[in-house]
């Protein structure tokens, strides 16, 4: 597929991030209330992303690197690279810190403030956050899938591992009632999964 469909088709995909507008404005009818500034839950975002940072990179570095799993991998990314037009280290960077610093920024509105936050209206923390992070989960499973294959060991645990992110990260907003503690922790991981990618797909 030409290079200009295939970011067309990611664009499109994007719209997701729409929706939230859409029930504030044309369901609930109101404006949409001040997102929290606070610094409050800075240093718990910071420490997680931290800590799972160098846990992805240590563990892909003195133990998967090479691995069968990462090999059939490394195949799919540089394919579907090579089809975004991405497959060049500048363009790949770019695309990695757009990603770890506005896409993550997306994310975390769309599936914590109004996902998990809309949960939270009706039900107790931990079945909002169990139900909001699977959620989440569900949306990276098909990504795993295409990359690890259906059913394999690797996508079921990076899928859960998905899923143990995603609640934590509810649970910095639930305490903080700031978004920016999970957007930070959110782009730190982003951004490690972009340097294993690039030792994946481009450095190779």
């Amino acid at each position: 597929m030409p290079v200009f469909w295939q970011r067309s088709a990611y664009a499109l995909g994007k719209l997701v991030f729409v929706l939230p507008l859409l029930w504030h404005f044309g369901v609930e009818r109101r404006p949409l209330p001040r997102l929290s500034r606070s610094a409050a839950g800075l240093m718990s975002g910071l420490a997680f992303g931290l800590f799972v940072s160098a846990g992805m990179l240590l563990l892909y570095f003195a133990g998967l690197r090479g691995t069968p799993p990462f090999l059939a991998a490394s195949e799919a990314v540089r394919d579907k690279l090579l089809g975004l037009g991405l497959s060049a280290p500048a363009p790949y960077a770019a695309f990695g810190v757009f990603v770890s610093l506005v896409h993550s920024a997306l994310e975390e509105y769309y599936w914590r403030w109004f996902v998990f936050g809309r949960l939270r209206d009706y039900l107790a923390f931990i079945p909002a956050a169990a139900t909001g992070s699977l959620a989440f989960m569900a949306h990276h499973v098909i990504v795993l899938g295409v990359y690890f294959g259906w059913g394999s060991p690797a996508q079921v645990v990076f899928s859960l591992c998905v899923a143990a992110g995603g609640f934590v990260w509810c649970y910095i907003y639930h305490r903080s009632g700031s978004l920016l503690g999970p957007w930070l922790s959110h782009g730190l991981v982003d951004a490690a999964i972009f340097a294993v990618g690039y030792d994946l797909a481009i450095a190779a």
